[in-house]
């Protein structure tokens, strides 16, 4: 057992038995892709909110059941699991979850199916979405309904062979002062040299990563990791110090 598991790397507490709620207001950082215990390790230490699993095929960064739970194991302990199905059958979901426990559900596919996966499983389940138009998030809202969360990133390129941002960011401009009623996560082409300015443009309280902390497809750098969750805690607390400056400023009358 890793003598540091409950600690960030600035020597804070991270408590693995209280469950992170998804909820606005706090930053939520979510790493996806998690298929080595280097990754894991530090995703954990440096305290993100949530380790994403692949379990579709055809990426990269996919693991089995089995893998899957022999990292859960075998590492310190740590945030909720999420794992990320394609178009998923209840059977297949039912298959993963019969090896390794899962938290959340996130869903690229039908958004009817995604909420029989909820009833079913009594999982919470997150819809994933691409979008690359304000007309495009009303829709992403209204096809969530029901559900948990959803993860708003880019649209796949023309000729990609699997959903997702595809290490492509969208115009995050976009999504500024966009209120759904669900909450949401911000994915597709984030590093951690773009991460503070895309939370600062888009105003999202919460990011989801894979590529962007990799040195090679599906190739985990636990310091890039690391310097993720730095750069998106810190962009987060700027623009809170600002919007404080800015709640305080009009109640004195400051223009």
């Amino acid at each position: 057992m890793n003598p540091h598991a409950n600690s960030r790397s600035d020597g804070s507490r991270v408590s693995p038995d209280t469950p992170r709620s998804f909820a606005r207001g706090a930053m939520r950082i979510k790493i996806c892709g998690i298929n080595s215990l280097d990754a894991l390790v530090a995703a954990t230490e440096e305290g993100a909110d949530y380790l994403g699993f692949v379990f579709f095929p055809p990426s990269p960064r996919y693991v089995t059941p089995v893998e899957a739970a022999a990292l859960r194991r075998g590492g310190p302990p740590g945030p909720p699991g999420v794992g990320l199905f394609v178009k998923p059958s209840l059977h297949d979901i039912a298959g993963v979850l019969e090896v390794v426990p899962l938290d959340v559900l996130q869903i690229y596919g039908d958004a009817d199916h995604a909420r029989a996966i909820r009833a079913r499983f009594g999982r919470q389940v997150w819809l994933a979405r691409g979008v690359s138009s304000s007309e495009d998030l009303a829709a992403a809202e209204a096809a969530a309904q029901g559900l948990d969360g959803m993860v708003i990133e880019s649209k796949p390129p023309p000729g990609a062979t699997r959903p997702g941002g595809n290490a492509t960011a969208l115009d995050w401009s976009l999504l500024a002062g966009w209120s759904p009623a669900l909450p949401w996560l911000l994915g597709g082409g984030l590093t951690p040299a773009n991460v503070a300015e895309a939370i600062a443009r888009s105003g999202a309280t919460g990011v989801d990563v894979s590529s962007g902390v990799e040195t090679a497809p599906g190739v985990k750098d636990p310091a890039l990791i690391r310097a993720f969750i730095k750069s998106s805690r810190n962009a987060a607390a700027a623009l809170s110090a600002e919007k404080h400056r800015e709640y305080d400023s009009a109640d004195q009358g400051v223009p």
